[in-house]
């Protein structure tokens, strides 16, 4: 299982660092094996909840995700998206803006650090939105009960994840643009961007998010009906896949900010970059595939709770970055111990259940003569 499911991984990390000893010789193997693993610790909180989303998906849809989408998280974020970044804050055509990544380095990796906080912005929305609905909802499993449980109870006002997210967004905009008049007015045009940005990914979020959730309730009303005998239900599963496809592609994207943010510090040259991401990413994928098929989140049910919580901690660190610098460590680190925490949570709970029912079952056989 768990080579069938890492296969196209490892056949990916190959290509990829042969691509890149031959691109630039011995020295970007390692960079590439860097980046790759940068972005596996940056992501690992993605394969978490992508897990969670993907086992709602049938076997077909499941590969698209590993193979189209992957496809499109290499090339379209890891790659194009810094381009088209690129292109946009300079007002540049797309080949002018390869050509610019390509010959001027240091140039192209300052217009994409001077477009973050729109990045930020946007990613930061789209993140905190997922961890907001997330812990409004009233679940019967709860990890963290003093937490969860007046949260729950909160989340059955209407609307209240959207208006929670709309006061964050101003105050981040509104605290931006007046440290940048303070500080000599040299970023206060761009409140007006993050502002923008922000609204941007709420938009996004609620429409693809919600698109995915009627289909997907569609699915299951239609399920109900073809087990009482009704219509077969397979042009809507496709549908609703289709949604649940589009929603973790988005995702992903937003997952993938920091850690196309984070590359530069290692190294600007925009091939090198887009190979070892492109690595990272396919682990990603593969990892979320594998959770899936082993059917973790169901045998440690406080995971995905540790990722939403790793969401909701990188929403944070997002519109933090908008005006404050970060070290990617740290939003690395912060990941890898929510999901740790989680695990090690779930690992004790099922003890916690499994000797609980041994002592009944000792407790039956005693009592039966």
């Amino acid at each position: 299982m768990l080579l069938r499911t890492f296969r196209w991984a490892f056949l990916v990390t190959a290509v990829g660092l042969a691509a890149g000893v031959l691109y630039d010789g011995w020295a970007a193997l390692g960079i590439v094996a860097i980046l790759a693993v940068l972005e596996v610790s940056l992501s690992f909180d993605n394969a978490v909840v992508n897990a969670g989303i993907l086992k709602k998906m049938n076997a077909f849809w499941q590969s698209v995700f590993l193979t189209v989408g992957v496809l499109i998280a290499v090339f379209g974020m890891r790659l194009a998206f810094p381009v088209v970044i690129v292109a946009i804050t300079a007002k540049l055509n797309p080949y002018d803006a390869v050509n610019l990544a390509l010959t001027d380095k240091d140039r192209y990796e300052q217009l994409v650090t001077d477009a973050h906080p729109a990045i930020a912005a946007f990613g930061g929305m789209f993140l905190l939105m997922i961890f907001l609905d997330f812990v409004f909802e009233d679940r019967d499993v709860q990890w963290l009960g003093w937490i969860e449980r007046p949260l729950a109870r909160l989340g059955k006002v209407d609307m209240l994840s959207v208006c929670i997210a709309l006061i964050v967004l101003l105050g981040t905009s509104f605290t931006f643009a007046a440290h940048a008049h303070q500080h000599g007015g040299a970023h206060a045009d761009k409140a007006q961007t993050v502002l923008v940005s922000g609204i941007a990914g709420l938009i996004t979020y609620l429409v693809v998010g919600g698109l995915s959730g009627y289909f997907e309730n569609q699915l299951e009303e239609d399920e109900e009906s073809q087990r009482r005998g009704g219509g077969p239900a397979v042009l809507l599963a496709g549908r609703a896949a289709f949604f649940m496809f589009l929603y973790l592609e988005v995702l992903d994207a937003s997952f993938s900010f920091d850690g196309v943010i984070g590359a530069f510090a290692i190294t600007n040259d925009i091939v090198l970059m887009a190979l070892g991401l492109g690595i990272g990413a396919m682990y990603v994928r593969s990892l979320t595939v594998y959770l899936v098929r082993q059917g973790t989140l169901d045998d440690y049910v406080y995971l995905e709770h540790g990722a939403h919580y790793a969401i909701g901690a990188l929403a944070v660190i997002l519109m933090v970055t908008i005006q404050y610098q970060i070290n990617e460590v740290v939003t690395g680190l912060v990941g890898v111990v929510l999901i740790g925490w989680s695990f090690w949570s779930s690992v004790r709970r099922n003890q916690r259940l499994e000797a609980a029912e041994t002592g009944s079952e000792t407790a039956e056989a005693v009592r039966v003569p």
